[in-house]
C-alpha cells in the first residue's frame, strides 16, 4: 500500500510537471519569437551569438515581469520564472557545456539577469541617456542605443494592452 501511494505521489508530481510544462511552453516560445526579431540584430556591429540572444531573451524577460507582476499572482510568475530558467540551462545544455560549466553559466545569467531586472523596474523614471546607458551597458555592441529604447518602449506598450493568459494561449504575431 505505502508503495501504491508513493507511485501516485510520483505520478501526480509528473502530472503537475507536464501540465505546468504545457501551460508555460507558448509563453517561453513567444518571449524566443520577440528576442529572435531580427530587427533588433541588425544595428549589432558584432557576429549574432547564443549570448546576444539570451542577453535579449533576459531583457524581454524581465520586462515581461515587471509589467505582469502588477496585475498577476506572483506564485504563477514564480512558475514562469523557474520554467523559463529551466528552459535556459536545457539550451545551454544542448549547446555542450559540462556540468560544471553549466552550473557557473546559469549563475552568471542569474546574475545578469537580476541585474537587468533592477534596471528595468525604474525604466518609467530613466531619462533617454539613462536608457541609453542601460542597453550601452548590457548589449555591450556600438548599436544605436535609439532604436531599442523605441523598440522596449513599444514592447512594454504591448504588454500593458496584453494579459498574462493571452501571451501563454498560443504564439503570438507581434510587429514591434
Amino acid at each position: 500500500f505505502k508503495e501504491q501511494l508513493e507511485n501516485e505521489k510520483i505520478i501526480t508530481i509528473i502530472n503537475i510537471l507536464f501540465i505546468m510544462s504545457l501551460k508555460y511552453t507558448n509563453l517561453y516560445n513567444n518571449l524566443i519569437k520577440l528576442t529572435t526579431n531580427k530587427k533588433l540584430y541588425e544595428g549589432l556591429t558584432k557576429q549574432d551569438t547564443f549570448e546576444d540572444r539570451l542577453v535579449l531573451f533576459l531583457i524581454h524577460f524581465a520586462f515581461f515581469l515587471k509589467i505582469f507582476k502588477q496585475t498577476n499572482n506572483k506564485n504563477i510568475l514564480q512558475e514562469i520564472y523557474d520554467f523559463n530558467f529551466k528552459q535556459v540551462e536545457i539550451s545551454i545544455r544542448e549547446i555542450g557545456y559540462g556540468d560544471v560549466s553549466i552550473n557557473k553559466k546559469m549563475k552568471d545569467y542569474l546574475n545578469f539577469f537580476h541585474d537587468v531586472v533592477g534596471k528595468v523596474n525604474n525604466w518609467e523614471n530613466m531619462n533617454n541617456n539613462e536608457k541609453s546607458q542601460f542597453f550601452q551597458n548590457f548589449i555591450n555592441d556600438n548599436t544605436d542605443t535609439k532604436f531599442f529604447i523605441g523598440y522596449f518602449e513599444k514592447y512594454v506598450e504591448l504588454l500593458k494592452k496584453s494579459t498574462l493568459n493571452s501571451f501563454s494561449k498560443d504564439i503570438l504575431e507581434v510587429k514591434i
